[in-house]
């Protein structure tokens, strides 16, 4: 188990290196048997399946000149329970991510938790579903090129 647990821990780090450094199709590949839900939107269609539909997700992120989003994504509190037998896993963790542009000084700009599940193909773990909530909320507009709902920016 031990073993699992940190392969699925280097899993939820990977996707925080992607991002960071820019590498948005290093990330939507980490999905290629998964997908991801953003909440607080819980509709069906927000649901991005496979490598392609999470690549389209992470357009909207801003990348500057340096070729990454200027942010730091750290993953932090991470629970997780394998269950060998079945090839399945689960984690809960937080996240919080700070930026630094020439626009912006360095702030924490997004927080809130992930609730990732996870299966074995191939004696390899992937990403099966991340649902991501937002509890707390910054200033986005040198991350995103949309509001996110109950943000600085949003009418919600």
């Amino acid at each position: 188990m031990a073993d699992s647990a940190r392969e699925i821990e280097h899993l939820l780090y990977t996707y925080a290196e992607c991002i960071d450094g820019g590498r948005l199709d290093d990330l939507a590949a980490l999905f290629a048997h998964g997908r991801i839900w953003p909440v607080p939107d819980p509709s069906p269609e927000m649901i991005a399946q496979g490598p392609d539909a999470v690549r389209a997700l992470y357009d909207g992120v801003r990348i500057h000149a340096d070729g990454t989003p200027r942010t730091k994504h750290v993953t932090s509190n991470a629970i997780i329970e394998v269950d060998e037998e079945a090839g399945t896993a689960s984690a809960r963790s937080h996240y919080t991510v700070t930026q630094a542009t020439d626009a912006l000084p360095l702030q924490v700009i997004i927080a809130g938790r992930y609730h990732d599940t996870f299966r074995l193909i191939d004696a390899t773990w992937w990403f099966d579903t991340r649902i991501m909530f937002v509890d707390q909320v910054g200033e986005l507009g040198e991350h995103l090129t949309f509001t996110i709902p109950g943000g600085p920016d949003s009418d919600t």
